[in-house]
Order: C-alpha cells, then structure tokens, then sequence
C-alpha cells in the first residue's frame, strides 16, 4: 500500500506520516515548504521522519501541487493506492490579505490531485476539511447534516467548496471519498500561527495577547494525536461512497479557561488585550462525534490539561525555554 500524503511538513501531515511508517506503510510525502510560517520548522519535521527507525517506509519530495504536469510526472511512477490530502493555505486572518492564496493553493491545488485520482483509479480519496465550514452557528454540537452554507472566511469557503467538489466527482467517476471536518487542532509541532502556540510564545517574551470577542469565545481543542487516528481509522475503513465526519475533541471550553492552564503550566501570568469580535472568528466550535464514533470507532483520548502540558514540554524542548 502505497499513501500519498500532501502537506507532509505541515502539522497534521507530519504527525500522520509518522504514524504510518510506525505501522510499517509506505508514506509518499509531498510538501511546497512555502514560508506562510517557519521553513526550518517544516524542515525540522521532514528531517525527524528521515531519521525515524522506520524511514525506510518515508520518501518525500518538495513539489509545488499547483504545477500538474510536475505533479503528474512525479505521481505516475509511484503506483499511489490512496490519497491523503492534508495539503492547503491555512490560517483564518490571512484570507482577508491574501485571498488569492486561497484559491490557488486550496482549490486548483485540490483540482490537480482529484484530476489525477479520477484517472488513475484511487482506492480512497480522503481531504482535510475544517470545522470552519460550520461559520457562526447557534446550535450545539455540531453535525455533519448542519447547514454548512455560510463560513466567515474565504478559508473556510475554500474547504467547503472542497467538499462539494469532492462529492461531485465522487458521483461521476465512482470515486471513493472522506471529508474529513478538523476541529482547532492543537500539539507538539504545531503551527505557529495558532493560539495554543502563539499564546505560549507571547507569554514567555512578555508580549500581549490579542483575545477577541473579549475572551468570550469557547473553541473545541482537538490533540493532535487524535486527528491522526481518526484519519487512520478512516484509511482502514473500507469507503465505497461520499462521506463526510467530524473529527473533534467534544469537549469545547473557554478561551480564557485555556489561557489559564498555559499560565499553570508555563508558572507565568498572561498580559491580555482584549479585543472586539473579529469579523472572521467563529465564536463556538463545538464537534458531535457520534457518526465517526459510530462508523469508524473514533474516540478522542487526550484531554485539553495533558494536551497543553505535552505541548509545552515539546515547545521548550524545541526552543530551549
């Protein structure tokens, strides 16, 4: 079985490579390595993979995904079996800058790989979608039949037009297909970008964090670790179909209750500015699990207080706090 996984020195793509190759599957790793946020970062987790015990099972190639002649070349002669992509533009606040970002990375990029699945009979084409595509809705949890019409930012646009272009061509080629909707992923090797992570990097420099909303926001932490086991049990689960999941943690707590345990955790008080709701901030993010507990056994495991002291423990071992 051979896996294309695409953003494979991004976040979530490095930890699911990793637990690939820890079951002995063979991982084909593209990633841009684009300077969104830390190149030597993204490098760093490309470097752990080819130093793993198990790297024998890892290849990666930088490629650029919007290039499909490259893309295709590169592709053909790899006898790919399924498709894992995790590849995009993220961040929610970017959008508003640099929209375009958006459409060629997440959208063209996404065009290119369902072009060559189509084509080459792909056994199971899974994306990573966001839980962003849900916007501001007043009902809790969140399910996967909510009315997903309305996201706040173009990024989440972008992932659910994603979704709809999936299930189209799922329906005309016969293409087995998993969205996958992530809930505020959180964990050692995180972006840089995030809360958990930049929270932490602003209170060790003294710096100020910018909480919007006024801290009145509640957000449904997903540990890393669980996103990759809900992707993994996604790829055992034989998929025939269009299907969409949540994948979240279930348990959404306040913004400012997360804030308190990186101050527990880092023995630091926080300075916060407090700020006015940002147009693009979802003001709840709240997963119902229940059909992927129910279809693929997924069950989170890590709970906000050791995800966040994990974290910590991996940030100060990486940057030498």
């Amino acid at each position: 079985m051979n896996i294309l996984v695409t953003g494979a020195a991004g976040f979530i793509g490095f930890h699911l490579s990793k637990k690939l190759i820890e079951k002995k599957i063979n991982v084909i790793g593209i990633d841009n390595l684009n300077n969104y946020y830390s190149v030597k970062l993204k490098k760093d987790r490309i470097n752990f993979l080819k130093k793993h015990k198990n790297s024998k099972y890892f290849s990666f190639k930088k490629l650029d995904l919007r290039n499909e002649k490259l893309l295709n070349n590169f592709l053909n002669k790899k006898k790919i079996s399924y498709i894992v992509h995790l590849a995009a533009q993220a961040g929610i606040r970017y959008s508003l800058k640099n929209p375009r970002s958006y459409l060629e990375n997440n959208i063209i990029c996404l065009f290119n790989l369902m072009e060559f699945a189509r084509n080459n009979k792909i056994k199971h084409f899974i994306f990573g979608s966001s839980s962003s595509v849900y916007g501001n809705l007043n009902i809790a949890p969140f399910k996967e039949g909510f009315d997903t019409s309305s996201p706040l930012q173009f990024y989440g646009s972008t992932k659910k037009a994603g979704e709809v272009f999936l299930k189209t061509y799922s329906h005309l080629y016969n293409l087995p297909v998993t969205c996958l909707r992530f809930f505020t992923v959180y964990g050692p090797w995180g972006r840089p970008d995030m809360a958990i992570f930049s929270f932490t990097k602003k209170i060790l420099e003294n710096k100020s964090l910018d909480v919007f909303n006024k801290g009145r926001m509640i957000r449904d932490f997903t540990y890393v670790d669980d996103i990759v086991e809900g992707i993994y049990q996604c790829i055992l689960k034989k998929n025939n179909k269009f299907e969409i999941y949540n994948i979240g943690n279930q348990n959404p707590i306040k913004l400012m209750n997360m804030i308190k345990l990186l101050e527990n955790n880092l023995n630091k008080k926080a300075k916060i500015e407090f700020k006015s709701q940002h147009k693009t901030e979802m003001k709840l993010t709240h997963s119902s699990n229940s059909k992927a507990y129910k279809e693929l056994s997924y069950k989170p495991k890590v709970n906000i207080k050791n995800g966040i002291k994990n974290f910590i423990k991996w940030y100060k071992d990486y940057y030498g706090k």
